[in-house]
């Protein structure tokens, strides 16, 4: 039997007798789209007479490439410098639609070629959207032409605190060292550009009315109290200070949002909607005034008012909200996609209300969460999440109709970086467990973990390859 360790493994393979030699059986494989295939699906047949990768869609044939170059670590030397590739028969297709990475990029901004390595490590593992979070209280990572502050202030803090971060923490101590940057307008359009030639769609988001601090500390007018200056958030957790409900500022994100389209042309963008505190809306004098020309019973309900009045733009450009899964209980656009974060259930909760939903449950893919002893382990936000506990990661809740299934059309894994400074320690977290992920994204035979673990220790080899650094195996 040759040893074949390919990740994700593919719906079908099947070991037929003999083998085909070839001196370069990478390019002289046979790659077709064809008309009898899904559009999603491929095909890799291997003879004695040679290979041919058949699929769909031109999609579907780069990840047939993908597959078949990692069949190919299993080819053999044979005479005269040729090779010998064993005789296969693989039929694949992904079972969901969203298989997706999210790179938070504000807490600890992370260089563009930095970001290229992770397009490349999301293609080796045949997912398809790249989640880029741009914006939060701790840093603005992405040039608004109209709104220079947002990276000239926004961009940077002095410093950030140090150790991890309680709920009770009242004094923080704090590292002394500046840390910013943020990605031009032709950084973005390279990190798309790279992207698209590997069949991955990139989904900026511009987290929002929340996580919002960088931005108020830019442009002080746009906070509930526009006499404070505030600075850029060195402490990690929820701000309180979140945008207000003018007509301005809604006109303020409708700009920067027709900007952002401008750069990442793909259908998805995403307005956050997370952890926004009513508070300060319940104390300013024109919240209160808007939520009553509204008719709304409580100031959190103009979270949903204001993302509305912003997604509008969206819609006139024919792409789609994305949200995290607070947007449910904010009246959002019915067809808006919810990322169910907080739990299972959460994403249940939304495909019953009629959602589209992506599964990215914080409990099986935050892999900022500990993956071994917190005693010998980098400092983690907190939390346990092995790669044995990432491979038996179910995507589709339990509890739902066959028309509520239908509505999951995805998973992600999220990597937030308040505690990973740099590529090392990003690629230490996100690495192997985005290869158990991807099993479960792609919608892979379930079997035993060790067998797992058997195909993933060679391909820790390709990972290795693209100049990333992982977890040890065995650590």
């Amino acid at each position: 039997m040759p040893d074949i360790a390919i990740v994700p493994a593919p719906r079908e393979l099947v070991v037929d007798d003999g083998r085909w030699i070839t001196a370069d059986p990478a390019t002289d494989a046979v790659r077709t789209v064809v008309d009898n295939l899904g559009e999603t699906e491929y095909r890799i047949d291997v003879t004695a007479d040679g290979a041919r990768l058949s699929a769909g869609s031109e999609d579907a044939l780069r990840w047939a490439d993908t597959t078949y170059r990692q069949l190919l670590d299993a080819a053999e030397p044979a005479e005269d410098g040729k090779v010998s590739v064993p005789a296969v028969r693989i039929a694949d297709a992904p079972r969901f639609a969203w298989r997706g990475m999210m790179l938070d990029v504000s807490r600890h901004f992370m260089p563009k070629e930095f970001v290229l390595k992770v397009v490349d490590v999301v293609a080796l593992h045949r997912m398809n959207m790249l989640h880029l979070h741009l914006t939060d209280d701790q840093g603005w990572r992405v040039e608004i032409e109209a709104y220079p502050k947002l990276t000239e202030v926004g961009a940077w803090r002095p410093e950030s605190m140090v150790g991890r971060m309680t709920h009770e923490q009242a004094e923080f101590d704090y590292d002394g060292t500046p840390h910013g940057g943020f990605y031009t307008k032709d950084d973005l359009r390279e990190i798309v550009a790279y992207a698209a030639e590997r069949g991955i769609t990139v989904v900026p988001e511009i987290d929002l009315p929340g996580h919002m601090q960088a931005a108020i500390a830019a442009y002080p007018e746009l906070g509930n109290h526009p006499d404070q200056q505030l600075g850029v958030r060195k402490i990690w957790g929820i701000s309180e200070d979140v945008l207000n409900v003018n007509d301005a500022t809604v006109e303020f994100v409708r700009t920067v949002l027709r900007e952002v389209l401008e750069i990442f042309p793909g259908p998805y963008i995403h307005l956050g909607g997370d952890e926004c505190p009513a508070r300060q809306w319940r104390e300013s004098e024109a919240a209160q005034q808007r939520q009553a020309e509204l008719g709304l019973t409580e100031a959190g309900q103009l979270q949903g008012w204001f993302t509305a009045q912003v997604a509008s733009v969206l819609t006139e450009q024919g792409r789609r909200l994305v949200g995290w899964d607070e947007m449910v209980e904010t009246d959002c656009p019915k067809d808006a996609v919810i990322m169910a974060w907080r739990s299972a259930q959460r994403g249940e909760i939304a495909a019953k209300a009629g959602h589209d939903v992506v599964m990215t449950p914080c409990e099986s893919v935050y892999f900022d969460y500990y993956q071994g002893d917190p005693e010998t382990e980098p400092l983690a936000i907190g939390g346990f999440i092995p790669l044995d506990k990432v491979y038996d990661f179910e995507v589709v809740p339990a509890g739902l109709t066959d028309e509520e299934q239908a509505r999951i059309v995805g998973a992600q894994c999220n990597v937030w970086t308040e505690y990973m400074e740099g590529p090392e320690q990003v690629g230490y977290m996100l690495l192997p467990r985005l290869s158990a992920f991807s099993e479960r994204a792609w919608g892979s035979p379930k079997t035993p973990y060790d067998e797992f673990v058997s195909r993933l220790r060679p391909h820790l080899r390709r990972i290795e390859a693209l100049g990333l650094n992982y977890r040890p195996l065995d650590q």
